[in-house]
Parts: structure tokens; sequence; C-alpha cells
């Protein structure tokens, strides 16, 4: 009896936590059978004995489901989370015997094996990529040579960083070594492969970096230091330092008035081989340093040498708008530099240009004959005005003959109102002429009849 009740609670403790762990039949079947033969052979809760071949085909059957279960199965309790295991031992009082009697163990082993395999092999990380594809375009890519500090050390756009460049052709010539080098990184200090490949190195970091002629020197090539045009590029960087940038009010002015000039220069780079939407971005933030408000003393000759870079930026940048058909842009530049220096040839001319190319032909004459006199013998302003003229001349006479074919010809038609005028004139004299000495005639005769009368 005892035996009985010991396992009616063994098999109903069972059963429920079946049903709340794996949920799998077959393994609670064959886990109730066997309790049933461990407690004198009776049934348990009401369920019938099994038989020796019932057993034998249901263990065989679940060797047969076994696999499909595992294959199906593992997948999603991994993924979940959920325990793999069937059964606590601290929810049972006495050990039954073991599973593999029953021919289920051994596929549990292989399941539990696995199970840990998978945990094993998640924990690992998966191969990673030799080579960082940074755009998607495999123009440009980066592999690690030597590992950093991590992603938390990366610079950010902005800072100032310093590294270690060799540059190479893609046949292995060595074209540059600049140890120490430094630069802001996103200010398009450096060629655009520097730029974008920085940002992704941690500190540290040693990588390489190949990079297409278009994120390197483009089709022009470079002098300095000599790059053919078209020419791929092989980076070894070193990733030495990453600081945030200065406080530009905090800035002493000689530094203020360098790292301007330093910035139009590279936009002045910029401008030379063609990128002009760099070189506007670079005299952009050129401007904003010099525009930046000062929290430390300043000469005069220090405001004076701002200024002058200032207004070289704009006449730079409205070259640069006007090269890429922004003209409102441009115009803008012209009039910003001209508040600070009225008579900036420069400005002028480029103020010229802008308002011919908006078909504003007088403004511009006008314009371009200010700076004319400002410095007469400049022949770029002489033969600019020039071709101006003609052109504004063609154009007016363009316009006179359009209208005289909408309106008729306007001489013929000008003598002929002209004649019927002056046809128009005389008869109305005459008319008034008769009028009058009808008139006086009869006044005449009335006064005869009245003094006959008389």
């Amino acid at each position: 009896m005892t035996a009985s009740l010991t396992a009616s609670s063994l098999s109903s403790t069972s059963s429920a936590k079946l049903s709340e762990t794996s949920g799998n039949a077959w393994l609670a079947r064959l886990l109730l059978t066997k309790i049933q033969h461990y407690c004198c052979g009776e049934p348990v809760n009401g369920i019938p004995q099994m038989t020796e071949q019932e057993v034998t085909m249901d263990s065989s059957d679940d060797h047969a489901s076994a696999p499909s279960v595992k294959k199906s199965g593992r997948a999603s309790l991994l993924d979940s989370g959920e325990d793999f295991e069937v059964l606590d031992e601290e929810d049972i009082d006495d050990d039954p015997p073991p599973l593999e009697d029953a021919g289920g163990g051994k596929g549990r082993t292989t399941d539990e094996s696995e199970y840990k395999n998978a945990d094993s092999d998640s924990d690992t990380p998966g191969p990673v990529e030799e080579w960082l594809d940074v755009l998607g375009n495999d123009h440009l890519k980066k592999k690690v040579l030597e590992s950093g500090e991590g992603r938390d050390s990366r610079p950010q756009k902005g800072q100032n960083v310093k590294i270690n460049l060799k540059t190479y052709l893609a046949d292995g010539t060595l074209v540059e070594e600049q140890p120490d080098l430094s630069f802001t990184l996103g200010d398009g200090d450096v060629i655009q492969a520097l730029d974008l490949t920085v940002q992704l190195m941690d500190m540290g970091e040693k990588a390489l970096v190949q990079a297409n002629a278009k994120y390197a020197y483009g089709v022009r090539g470079s002098l300095e230091p000599e790059v053919p045009p078209n020419s791929e590029l092989s980076l070894e960087v070193e990733l030495l330092k990453a600081t945030d940038a200065p406080d530009l009010e905090l800035l002493p002015p000689p530094e203020k008035i360098s790292l301007s000039s330093l910035k139009r220069e590279r936009g002045n780079v910029h401008y030379q081989r063609g990128d002009y939407a760099f070189a506007v971005n670079s005299y952009s933030i050129a401007l904003q340093i010099t525009e930046s408000s000062s929290k430390v003393d300043i000469s005069p000759e220090e405001e004076n040498e701002l200024m002058d870079v200032r207004v070289k930026c704009l006449n730079n940048m409205a070259a640069s708008q006007l090269k890429l058909d922004h003209y409102d842009a441009a115009l803008k530049s012209c009039v910003s530099a001209l508040e600070h220096q009225p008579d900036n040839i420069k400005a002028l001319f480029r103020m010229g240009k802008v308002l011919a190319l908006q078909g504003e032909y007088s403004e511009a004459i006008q314009t371009l004959r200010k700076a004319l006199k400002l410095e007469t013998s400049n022949k770029t302003i002489h033969a600019e005005l020039s071709k101006l003229v003609k052109k504004n001349s063609e154009l007016r006479g363009a316009e006179q003959a359009m209208y005289k074919k909408m309106l008729g010809n306007p001489g013929s038609s000008g003598g002929g109102s002209q004649k019927l005028r002056a046809k128009s004139t005389w008869a109305l004299s005459w008319k008034w002429l008769f009028g009058a000495t009808a008139v006086a005639i009869g006044g005449v005769a009335l006064s005869v009849v009245i003094a006959a009368r008389n």
C-alpha cells in the first residue's frame, strides 16, 4: 500500500513536472512505466500495467522519433533560453532507475552533450571577416593588423587625432611616411580614406587600409606627395592619440589665426583638385574659427589679420560656389566680403560674374566698372567687362527687333500718323476760320437791319 501511495504521489509529481518542463509525452510515458515496475509492478493512479512488448514498442518508437524531436526541438529550446533538463533531482524523493534501462537515457545524454556543445558554440565568437568593406562598394577596405583597446576607445568626429602613417602605391612603392601626423577628424584635413577609416579604429590599433583613387587623390593625382592619377593606395595606419578640439573662445589669437589659415589652405588644395564641395566645407570651418568670439585679449593688428583671413575665405568660397553653380550662395559670399572690405577687387569681380550669370547685366556692368576703376590695369576685369557689354548690346538689339516685329514697322506707321495729324490740324483751322467769318457777316447784317428800322 505504501509503495502504491509512493508510486501514486511520485507519478503525479513526475507527471506535473514533466508537463511543466518538457511536455514530451514519450519521456513521460516511459518514466511512468519504469516507476510502475519499480513499485511492485502495480498500476499507478488507474493506469493499466504495460506489457513488456508494449514497452519495447514504445521504446523503439521513441528511438525512431527521438532524432526528429531533437532536430526540431533543439533549436527552439536553445533559442528561447529554456532549460533543457527534463527533471530536477531535488524534486524526486527516491532515485528511480536510470532512463538508460528503458532505452531512453542514451538519447538524453546525446541531447545534453549537443546542448552543451551548442552553448559552447554560441559563446565562441563567430569568424571575423579579415577585411571590412567600409562603404559597401569594395572601394574602401580596412583590415586590423594589431588590435587596440576596444570600441569604447574609438575617436569621435571633431576630435584631434594623431597617427603614424605609411602610404604605398598598389605595387608596394612607398610614397610617403608621416609619423605623428595630426589632424581634426571629419574636417577634411586629410584624404577621405583616412577621415572615414580612422573613426573605425580602436586606440592603439594598427590597420591596413586599401583605398580606391576616388577616396585618395582622385583622377588628378598629387604632386606632394607624388601620386600618379587614378592611383589606388595602401595605407598603414596606427592610431596613437585622440583629444578634444580646443575651445575657440579661449584660443589665443595667434593660434586662432594659424588654425583658420590652415583650414583655408586645405580648402585651396581641394579647389585645385576640383573637389569644390570639400573646398566649401574647409572654407566654412575656417570662417567659423575667424568669426568665433574670444574671451582673451586681442590686439587691433590681430583683429585685422583675422579679418583678412575671413575675407579670403569668403572670396574663395564664392569661387567654389560658382563652380558648383550655386549662384545665390556665391552672391551672398561676395556681399559678405564687401561688407568687410567694400573695395575688395576680387569680391567685386566675382559679384559681377554672378550677376551676369543670373541675367542682371546692368548691375553686373556697374559692378565690374567699379572694380576696373580700382585697378585699371587688370586685364581680366577689362576682358570680362568688354564681353559683358557686347553681350548686353546684342541682347538689347535682339529685344528691340522683337518689339518691332510684334508692333509692326514703327517708322512707316509713325510718318503716316504725323501726316494725318497735320492734315487734321489744317482742317480744324479752316473750319474755325469759316465759322468766324460767318459769324462776323451775320453780325454786320444784323446791325444794318436794326439801323434801317430806326
